[in-house]
């Protein structure tokens, strides 16, 4: 089992260049990329969103993919122009005996004008980069999972803690069931011997049907049995090496589905307080279900 959070960083040094890639992930109930790359390493980003893809499931995924230069990879090349220089250099003394004002310009003011000074970045193949690319990509994944699994094993001796406690109250539920199911027949019959109602015999099928119904209506054994089943089905969860998230957030819209039946059958003050008690650790269970992938 996985936490959606984490952080991941890899790095390595390839044709004079410094590549570094971070990762972090974030809470969505599906899978989302997004990837920052410079320009020139564009033709990958393809590549690397399914290395993510493979490797995750559930969550947002944020990628920034560095590319360094050094001095020495990306030196730039300086040429003069002799021939625009030379033409610049004779129209302006030219134009300074025309003027009568001194000939006195200067080399840098030479420089400066369109055409003197050429410079060119030296040409380089960024495809050379894909495989140091993608092998710190694969750092910062391997990383990234690595958070991943050590928050996941926190996360499910939290969720496992909270189990417990669930099954401990649900427990007192199903040990006070069949006295509260109990009174309800009692008063029911009270009821009827109140108003002079003959108690049904066994052939009076439809008196007893009634009484049985209504009954049955506040029996919760059955809610008890399948909120059981959906503990241990969470149990299995948290046992899982495989990405359970999903499962979880069902597994806990079911459980709490069975409690409200519960809390509306039962019609019993005790059994109302036990329900209040497991909707609210349930409710910190599905609020940690939301950090699992």
């Amino acid at each position: 089992m996985k936490s959606m959070t984490g952080y991941g960083r890899g790095e390595c040094t390839a044709r004079g260049a410094h590549i570094t890639v971070e990762l972090n992930t974030v809470n969505r109930k599906q899978v989302e990329v997004s990837l920052g790359l410079p320009s020139e390493l564009g033709f990958i980003e393809s590549e690397l969103r399914d290395m993510v893809l493979a490797s995750v499931s559930r969550g947002r995924v944020n990628g920034r993919v560095a590319l360094r230069y050094s001095g020495a990879s990306r030196a730039v090349s300086v040429a003069f122009n002799e021939g625009q220089a030379r033409v610049y250099r004779r129209e302006l003394g030219r134009l300074a005996k025309l003027l009568r004002i001194p000939d006195d310009f200067s080399l840098e003011a030479l420089l400066r004008l369109p055409g003197v000074l050429e410079t060119s970045e030296p040409t380089l193949d960024a495809k050379v980069f894909r495989t140091p690319v993608k092998r710190a990509f694969a750092q910062a994944l391997e990383a990234l999972q690595a958070m991943r699994e050590k928050e996941g094993v926190n996360l499910g001796r939290d969720l496992a803690k909270r189990l417990a406690g669930l099954r401990r109250t649900a427990k007192r539920v199903t040990k006070r069931a069949p006295a509260v199911l109990k009174q309800h027949r009692e008063r029911l019959i009270g009821r009827l011997n109140n108003v002079n109602v003959e108690m049904p015999r066994a052939d009076d099928d439809r008196l007893l049907q009634e009484m049985l119904y209504y009954t049955d209506r506040m029996d919760i054994t059955e809610e008890l049995t399948r909120l059981d089943s959906h503990f241990a089905q969470v149990e299995e969860c948290l046992r899982a090496t495989q990405p359970v998230g999903r499962r979880l957030d069902f597994l806990a819209q079911e459980i709490f589905r069975e409690i409200n039946t519960v809390g509306s059958k039962a019609n019993d003050a005790v059994i109302s307080r036990e329900v209040v008690t497991l909707k609210t650790e349930l409710e910190k269970i599905r609020e940690q279900v939301q950090n699992i992938e």
